[in-house]
């Protein structure tokens, strides 16, 4: 059930989507209602989750996934927005992120059915297209077509479209300096009352709890992370990414134990950080650099964390270990 915790002029809202929990933070007159705003703030995900979940056999992406190649069909605008940049990103990063790898995840237990091993095998024995190349997507019309067989999946992007979208509706409502996120996709506007910036954490990469490896204050920008220690399979003992290569059809068999990234928007934030996970951090570092990226690197070592840090916002002493601070701006 969604949650509201106030305090004078200061508000905590939550909610469910996409199978965990949105929130928002932020400061306003003590006399407002928050009731509004915390139905404003789940219908804003709501949509989003009608539109792009790979949970809802109705969703307006599992229609287009329905649809047969070659016919053009009008999908929601935001929709087309999100499969525009997911492509866009995807041409980036060389494929290393791929909006078609909805029946590898599926395959392997990473949606709506449990992992299945002749559909693993048969994800790992597709020849792929990128998705760049399967998919014609015109945003300003509202219209995509498919030119090849391909199961659209944006869990690495949907999220951060949500955050994206919640940080319009509080803008919307005349709320312009807050904390909202989805999961640990998280979106800062402006600043505290007390000109402090808003706090985010970014997590150690262990599975076994919870703990800050490093603190960001962000001011104005969006910071997503992908990493191999929330959601992951073993097989014969090993610990498999969620994370599609979409070069194998399977889950990755080497990355970092996670990256994360600060941009502008959340969405891109989100994707960019499922790509360097896929190219790891020397490919992945040098792809960062030459972008002008600001991604930070977690990897395993024999039994320590090493960090690799790129762009101007985490290659500094402020964002090197928990309770070093500085304030980022995207």
């Amino acid at each position: 059930m969604p949650k509201i915790s106030t305090d004078p002029g200061r508000h905590a809202l939550n909610g469910p989507t996409m199978g965990t929990r949105w929130s928002a933070r932020f400061h306003a007159d003590a006399g407002l209602d928050p009731a509004p705003v915390q139905a404003a703030l789940q219908a804003t995900v709501a949509e989003v989750d009608a539109a792009m979940s790979t949970w809802k056999p109705d969703s307006d992406l599992m229609r287009l996934n329905r649809t047969p190649e070659g016919v053009r069909v009008i999908v929601p605008a935001r929709l087309a927005e999100v499969l525009d940049l997911g492509l866009r990103i995807g041409t980036a990063s060389g494929g290393a992120f791929d909006i078609g790898m909805g029946d590898a995840a599926r395959a392997w237990g990473f949606g709506s059915e449990p992992a299945n091993a002749e559909a693993m095998r048969a994800a790992m024995a597709t020849a792929r297209r990128p998705a760049q190349e399967a998919l014609e997507v015109d945003p300003l019309a509202g219209l995509a077509r498919k030119h090849a067989p391909i199961a659209l999946d944006l869990n690495g992007i949907a999220k951060g479209h949500g955050v994206d979208r919640l940080a319009k509706t509080l803008q919307g409502l005349g709320i312009t300096a807050f904390l909202v996120g989805i999961d640990g996709e998280m979106r800062a506007s402006g600043l505290r009352p007390d000109g402090m910036p808003w706090t985010v954490a970014v997590e150690m990469p262990d599975p076994e709890r919870r703990a800050p490896h490093s603190i960001l204050k962000l001011a104005d920008a969006a910071v997503a992370t992908s990493g191999d220690y929330r959601h992951y399979v073993t097989l014969r003992g090993r610990r498999l990414s969620h994370t599609m290569d979409p070069t194998t059809g399977g889950p990755l068999r080497s990355s970092p134990a996670s990256v994360t990234v600060v941009a502008r928007t959340c969405a891109e934030a989100d994707a960019w950080a499922t790509a360097l996970m896929v190219l790891g951090p020397q490919a992945g570092g040098e792809l960062a650099s030459r972008l002008g990226l600001h991604a930070l690197f977690l990897i395993r070592e024999a039994g320590v964390i090493r960090t690799h840090a790129v762009g101007a916002l985490f290659d500094s002493p402020m964002v090197s270990a928990a309770g070093r601070e500085g304030l980022v701006r995207a």
